[in-house]
């Protein structure tokens, strides 16, 4: 049986995000870390990236409410 070639995407990392939350994407969801000339993204299939942004933005707004109680 031949293996499918699974087409993987970039998604560029946003300014701000933290290097917990690169290694958490990186091993949760199944995601690589690539260089590029307009700098770091994500490169992995469509759904992990989906996810992997999903949870970007839920831990950056989890950081935001606990910056603002202080």
């Amino acid at each position: 049986m031949a293996k499918e070639k699974v087409e993987k995407f970039e998604m560029r990392i946003p300014p701000g995000v933290t290097g917990q939350i690169i290694a958490n994407v990186m091993e949760n969801y199944n995601l690589e870390v690539k260089q590029t000339d307009a700098g770091p993204v994500f490169q992995g299939e469509i759904k992990d990236l989906e996810d992997a942004r999903d949870y970007i933005v839920k831990a950056l707004n989890e950081r935001i409410q606990e910056l603002e109680k202080r």
